[in-house]
């Protein structure tokens, strides 16, 4: 169907581009160690961006088993919005050589039958009962999915691929007079052992004790270390001033690269190319190449993030972190985030570590001030681990940033964001 519309599209006087995916995956959500919910979804569709006399013009349709007729009315249709649209066009890519990227699909989920999947969902609610007592409730979820994308324009871009992910999350509540919770969600791209799924409950179980016995310490203000979740926080923060449409409408904090934002040792990069990654793709949501592409180098600012229209308005080169699916047109986001390890031993710290935060969507990104809620954090003390939640972690991104005394060697995963530990200056409230 995709080359009966490319058809249609070439006898029209317009610059175009089809994005079309297809999918299926499949849920189980456990409720207090029972299997409550199994669910199968799929997906499909095609999203057609027209260019016409600088204007564009987008429209999408679910599903793809069309005939010619209702996908004529579909060209037309999108010509239509194309015309009368106030969205500036400047252009589609042109036909690049792309990278080749390992590990991003594993046969294994896309051949596994629902009927095993449910069984391993199963497996992971029973062994929830097994670590259960009587202060302990276990829940968790487990989704795997399977994907095929494409992407062709009228510049004659015609790329494939294929994908696959797993997801396992666990959650735990203690309560015995008073309560504690902790949480572990992780991403995949291939089939995980049975021996993950436990790990998830262990780690939960593990926040759980911490954040019942943590209460809420003394003000502070002065060094802090952040785990690799709650630094992504603070760093989210921070890149959301790299967007190339934020730098283009003069909502970033920046406007020109070059300019020192940290100390030297913190290096940050965008990694498409990661084998494996859960962020990685060989291209973007507009044909252009993954790409790994150095952000922060040694404090300093090297690269904005681009997508294709940003780039051509800023006068730079793409950085292909165009996203979408096939309802949306592209718009810039990050793959893989990677923090570059340091030189520290930060492992054996004694000292104030924040482990887990929540809030930062209520930053704000130009300012960068933050007042994020702490869901987990301990004190260590000559060997002493006395836990601590819902202070206030309060500060400023780009102080926090500039403030940076330390860096970790050892590099975390969390989903598709990969950070040692790092220590800068705060305040607990």
């Amino acid at each position: 169907m995709i080359e009966e519309l490319v058809e249609i599209l070439e006898r029209e006087n317009v610059e175009w581009e089809l994005y079309w995916e297809k999918g299926r995956g499949g849920s189980f959500r456990i409720e207090r160690e029972r299997l409550e919910r199994s669910q199968r979804k799929f997906h499909s569709g095609i999203g057609l961006r027209v260019g016409y006399r600088g204007r564009l013009g987008f429209s999408y349709v679910t599903g793809l088993n069309y005939d010619r007729k209702t996908l004529e009315e579909f060209v037309k249709r999108t010509i239509k919005l194309a015309k009368v649209s106030e969205v500036p066009f400047v252009g589609f890519p042109s036909p690049t050589k792309v990278p080749h990227v390992g590990s991003l699909y594993d046969r294994r989920i896309d051949e596994i039958p629902f009927e095993e999947a449910h069984s391993l969902a199963g497996e992971f609610a029973a062994r929830m009962r097994e670590l259960r007592d009587d202060s302990l409730t276990l829940s968790g979820s487990m989704a795997l999915a399977v994907s095929a994308y494409g992407i062709a324009n009228s510049n004659g871009v015609w790329l494939e691929a294929k994908g696959t992910g797993m997801s396992v999350s666990a959650y735990a509540v203690k309560k015995d007079g008073k309560t504690g919770s902790g949480s572990y969600y992780q991403t995949y791209r291939s089939l995980q052992p049975f021996e993950e799924l436990e790990n998830a409950l262990l780690s939960a179980i593990g926040e759980a004790e911490l954040s019942y016995r943590a209460g809420k310490m003394e003000p502070h203000s002065g060094e802090i270390l952040l785990e690799p979740e709650a630094f992504r926080a603070v760093l989210g923060i921070f890149l959301e001033n790299l967007f190339g449409d934020g730098v283009y409408h003069g909502r970033s904090r920046f406007s020109r690269l070059g300019e020192e934002v940290a100390p030297e040792g913190l290096t940050v990069i965008d990694d498409a190319t990661v084998p494996g990654g859960v962020g990685s793709f060989p291209f973007d949501g507009e044909g252009n190449p993954g790409e790994r592409t150095l952000l922060v180098e040694d404090g300093v600012i090297r690269s904005f993030l681009l997508d294709e229209t940003y780039a051509r308005f800023l006068n730079l080169r793409s950085t292909g972190n165009a996203v979408r699916d096939f309802r949306t047109t592209p718009h810039i986001g990050t793959s893989n985030v990677m923090v570059a390890p340091g030189d520290e031993n930060l492992g054996d710290f004694e000292g104030i570590v924040v482990r887990k935060v929540f809030g930062e969507h209520t930053a704000n990104p130009v300012s960068g001030d933050f007042s994020l809620t702490v869901e987990l954090g301990y004190v260590v003390k000559n060997g002493e681990v006395v836990p601590f939640r819902d202070n206030m972690l309060v500060g400023n991104a780009f102080q926090f940033l500039r403030s940076v005394r330390a860096i970790g060697r050892e590099i975390v995963r969390k989903g598709s964001f990969y950070s040692p530990r790092v220590l800068g200056i705060a305040r607990l409230v």
